[in-house]
């Protein structure tokens, strides 16, 4: 493990421990990267609250705590600053040997956990017989961000895509499919058309008596396991999937049929999941429909707030479902950890389902875990929901052709030479992942406008910045004759200008900038750093020659530094399912 973060914080609690005895036991060291050059590069600032506790003045309790701090020739300066803030500065011979080392190893300082978890992350989600729309954007590349990330780091990540298959709708959606003719129906579906098959399936139920009451016959003979009735289901299904697909593979997204479990895998559940409540007297009958009241929630008028897991008509809501999909993934998946990437506006929801969760032992303390991952909302130049100009919610497959197209503009404007099938695939390289870049910088939680000339400038925070990075490292291997750079190199780093020195504690705030996403979920922790260790090289590569470096050992230390940079750019960009390009 490369980066210092957790050697300094160790050493910073056993010097806690032995200033102040198990009056001090426990306490947070509260190292962090400083965020300011002159504070050193890590900053311990424990003594506030310490002191507090201990009540003693913070700047004695830090100093107190300098004199027990042994760093083993990690930093150079320790100092002890303002209030009781420890600055630490990393010494440049430990940095130099350290940051070589990153060449040998092929995950650059970021070890598996040795505790890998079982995690089941539930994402994407989206509805049989209707087009992916911009809503499902944000949920897609989240998901698929963090089922990278914690995969990479050692976990075993079971992908879940929670498709809207079953229920009342598909009654109308087999009649309609009936009475256009499969081959027809096959055809609308195959090309993408599903708003318009759905739309017209819904006018006919809203407008024709006799439609709609086929169409509740046909949900009834759908729910009995009606063999027509199923393969007409199942027609739906699969022409639904292989669009889905072709979305997925468009933006770049690791999911698969494997992946899919929709709401029809737990019908079956859904009654024992009733009984098991009852038998457990967690549910009560409430005007007729099965409910559970969890704790701590109530509606506006004060009145405890039920969760309806069977109606009174004695059909089952989502809630039952929910519920179904917990209890399969904490019992068959055995999962340890339960992420569910779902829009903010769910959160009451979910924290019910889970309150239940926790009520029947499905999770807990020794069990497993459930986190909602929530998420804002994509706004238009309005502040609005991002809409067409017709006022329809915008298909997805259209906002990532159009990405692809606007990047293929600023690409030829920025370099006219490249030829056609390079120029194509770097357009869809910048496209795509300025879409998901935009997404996935922004703190989740909050609601972001979706606006093309930020998303594919060159400058800023941006994927295009990033991968124009990448593009500028690896062109100076390409323009110089120079040797590749191996493990070999290890020890060639040397640190001279403050320029260098920033870029080699940027690279090795690789680690903890990864374990930040597996630990918060939140993905722009690993974009901010992205973007600062683009800038630190652009810093380095504005102020160290590197081909016209004044000697031939800095040219090779510098070589080091470029190719790591290049490396940790490419890998971290990939975590993000975000590609890297070599010309742009």
């Amino acid at each position: 493990m490369a980066d210092p973060l957790s050697e300094l914080s160790d050493a910073v609690t056993r010097a806690i421990e032995a200033a102040f005895g198990a009056d001090a036991r426990g306490a947070d060291p509260v190292v962090r990267s400083a965020t300011n050059p002159r504070w050193g590069d890590y900053q311990a600032n424990f003594a506030m609250t310490l002191g507090k506790q201990l009540g003693r003045p913070p700047r004695e309790v830090a100093q107190a705590v300098v004199e027990e701090l042994d760093l083993g020739g990690l930093c150079s300066d320790v100092e002890v600053a303002g209030p009781g803030f420890v600055n630490l500065t990393l010494d440049n011979g430990w940095l130099a040997a350290v940051t070589g080392t990153l060449l040998g190893d092929e995950r650059l300082g970021v070890a598996p956990d040795p505790r890998p978890e079982r995690v089941v992350v539930d994402y994407s989600a989206p509805n049989v017989a209707k087009e992916m729309h911009v809503g499902h954007l944000r949920s897609s590349i989240i998901g698929d961000a963090l089922c990278r990330i914690l995969g990479w780091l050692g976990h075993h990540v079971t992908r879940q895509n929670h498709i809207g298959d079953w229920g009342t709708p598909f009654g109308m959606l087999i009649e309609h499919l009936l009475d256009v003719g499969e081959d027809e129906a096959a055809h609308e579906l195959s090309v993408g058309d599903l708003t318009t098959f759905y739309q017209e399936a819904r006018r006919k139920f809203d407008e024709d008596a006799g439609f709609a009451s086929r169409s509740r016959r046909r949900v009834v003979l759908l729910q009995a396991g009606d063999e027509q009735t199923l393969r007409l289901w199942h027609l739906l299904v699969d022409e639904s999937k292989r669009y889905f697909n072709r979305v997925y593979q468009r933006l770049g997204v690791l999911l698969s049929d494997g992946d899919l479990a929709g709401e029809s895998l737990y019908n079956d559940r859904l009654a024992g999941v009733c009984r098991e409540l009852e038998v457990d007297g967690l549910a009560v009958v409430n005007d007729g429909a099965l409910c559970v009241f969890p704790a701590g929630f109530a509606g506006r008028d004060g009145n405890p707030l039920p969760l309806i897991v069977r109606y009174s008509t004695g059909g089952y809501g989502y809630a039952a479902t929910d519920l179904a999909a917990l209890q399969y993934r904490t019992t068959d998946l055995d999962g340890q950890r339960i992420v569910y990437v779902v829009g903010a506006p769910q959160a009451q929801h979910l924290a019910m389902v889970f309150a239940v969760g926790r009520l029947t032992g499905w999770l807990g303390e020794g069990k497993a875990r459930a986190e909602h991952v929530a998420f804002g909302s994509v706004l238009g130049a309005d502040g609005k929901m991002l809409k067409t100009r017709s006022g329809e919610s915008v298909r997805l497959i259209d906002l990532l052709d159009e990405a692809v197209e606007r990047a293929a503009t600023a690409v030829a404007a920025k370099n006219p030479d490249l030829p056609g099938d390079v120029k194509a695939d770097v357009a869809g390289a910048v496209g795509i992942g300025a879409i998901k870049y935009a997404d996935l910088s922004t703190d989740r939680i909050k609601d972001y406008v979706f606006d093309w000339d930020r998303m594919l400038a060159f400058e800023g925070n941006t994927a295009a910045y990033l991968q124009y990075a990448y593009v500028r490292v690896r062109s100076i291997f390409r323009r110089g004759d120079v040797q590749p750079v191996g493990a070999g190199d290890a020890e060639a780093v040397v640190i001279v200008a403050p320029e260098e020195r920033s870029l080699a504690v940027a690279l090795l705030r690789f680690d903890s900038a990864v374990r930040a996403v597996a630990e918060t979920l939140e993905p722009h922790r690993l974009c901010t750093y992205l973007f600062e260790l683009a800038q630190a090289y652009t810093a380095f590569f504005e102020a160290c020659p590197v081909l016209r470096a004044p000697s031939p050992e800095l040219q090779r230390s510098r070589l080091v530094l470029c190719e790591l940079t290049a490396r940790t750019l490419a890998t971290g960009l990939g975590l993000l399912g975000i590609d890297t390009v070599e010309q742009m």
